[in-house]
């Protein structure tokens, strides 16, 4: 069964936090890009599952991919999925490193990636939602 308006819900979710990491960028707030991106493309993979009547348990993004119907062919965005996972906790926690606080450890390159691959996460997304739909 297609849920249209709770995917639309979160892929709306999606794309705002994709934006705030793009302010963050701007800002030179680069722990906190790549945090947003991370939330991004997690709640664009949230948006397919819950589009679907599937209830997605977890914050990892990679992990949540393994709940899409292999059909869709999830592992095209596996590897970025992978690389975002890896913001979830260090980019917010100073407990997470040995000294310094997040902001010490990430840069306009980390920034960069980070919200370039959640936008391929949430393009890649609408694309399996548009054949869903058959549009």
């Amino acid at each position: 069964m297609i849920d249209d308006e709770e995917y639309r819900r979160w892929i709306e979710m999606s794309k705002r936090t994709l934006h705030s990491a793009e302010g963050d960028i701007e800002r030179e707030d680069h722990n906190w890009a790549c945090f947003k991106a991370h939330q991004a493309a997690e709640y664009a993979v949230k948006a397919l599952l819950h589009g679907l009547g599937l209830a997605p348990k977890g914050r990892s993004i990679s992990l949540l991919t393994r709940s899409i119907p292999r059909e869709l062919d999830p592992d095209e965005i596996l590897d970025l999925a992978k690389t975002l996972d890896k913001h979830y906790i260090p980019t917010r926690y100073p407990n997470a490193w040995s000294e310094g606080i997040p902001t010490d450890y990430y840069t306009l390159k980390d920034s960069r990636q980070a919200v370039s691959y959640a936008s391929k996460i949430i393009n890649w997304v609408e694309e399996k939602w548009k054949l869903l739909r058959k549009e």
